[in-house]
């Protein structure tokens, strides 16, 4: 009899032990990335400015946002930014993937060099790549110390060229992550299949127009909607190399809703602003993840 109870016991614990481990984590997560997610919502439809109130005003904070210029030119740029960032990630990130699969050597340390950025902050890389930009000590200013006194590198300070200096800085710290994505797609490739394809006069191009490159499809879509996030939130990287400037030439929907909620004292602005970011990726995330589970069962 006691056998059995200890057994029963030990049977129950077995049951109840990760639940009561996960129960403070999940607790915490609940409370605040879910609850403050929740009251984010409700104070863009209150009154809100310096501090949070619970005066009621509807819509009446998402209609001043659209009327907003600086809104519009926040989404402007990124637009651009995402457009370019994901298109030059994916570009570059599946050509360096092709190029490491060809079994070269010491593919292991390349693989290294290349992903390293990746566990940098966005914040150090945001300093690193100001003080490179940076005219007064940087590129520029080293080139025409070398002798090439016509040599001009200013993006930085160009309002009309800064946003492509946030570009280059994304895209230098993320391409790594996207190739290791795509070379792992590639290294799951039937290899059977390829040689049936090279056995019939397929010609490498061919290889990877017709085969390769579609069966890499889920690949492409993680980098996506990975990718797509990542410019959506973007905000330490532009605060660390261009500070939104010059004037609002980098200005991003994160920047913006930072500035309105904590510089400008307009908090129910603000969180409308964090609740069409959160939008647009539950946009991009709930369509992907709505695949990914039908795919699975």
């Amino acid at each position: 009899m006691a056998s059995n109870a200890h057994a029963d016991f030990r049977s129950r614990l077995q049951v109840w032990l990760p639940k009561l481990v996960l129960s403070p984590s999940l607790a915490m997560v609940l409370v605040f990335v879910y609850g403050f997610i929740i009251f984010s919502v409700y104070l863009s439809f209150t009154d809100s400015r310096l501090l949070p109130s619970y005066g009621w005003v509807g819509w009446e904070n998402y209609s001043k946002l659209w009327r907003l210029s600086h809104w519009e030119i926040s989404l402007t740029n990124m637009g651009v930014f995402a457009v370019l960032y994901i298109g030059i990630c994916s570009i570059l990130g599946l050509g360096l993937a092709i190029f490491l699969d060809q079994k070269i050597r010491g593919e292991g340390f390349i693989r290294t060099i290349y992903l390293y950025p990746m566990a940098l902050s966005f914040i150090v890389t945001g300093t690193a790549w100001k003080w490179f930009l940076d005219p007064g000590i940087g590129l520029e200013n080293v080139m025409q110390s070398w002798g090439w006194t016509g040599f001009e590198f200013d993006w930085i300070k160009n309002r009309d060229f800064a946003i492509y200096t946030v570009v280059l800085a994304a895209v230098w710290q993320t391409s790594g992550f996207v190739m290791a994505m795509f070379l792992a797609g590639l290294r799951g490739i039937d290899n059977e299949m390829l040689k049936a394809a090279q056995m019939d006069g397929a010609s490498n191009w061919n290889l990877y127009r017709r085969i390769i490159i579609p069966q890499l499809r889920p690949a492409f879509l993680s980098a996506f909607v990975i990718l797509s996030h990542l410019a959506i939130k973007t905000f330490d990287l532009v605060i660390a190399l261009t500070g939104g400037g010059p004037g609002r030439a980098t200005e991003l929907p994160a920047t913006f809703m930072y500035s309105y909620t904590f510089t400008r004292n307009q908090m129910g602005i603000g969180a409308a602003s964090a609740v069409i970011m959160l939008m647009t990726i539950a946009a991009i995330m709930i369509p992907y993840l709505y695949a990914e589970l039908r795919e699975k069962k």
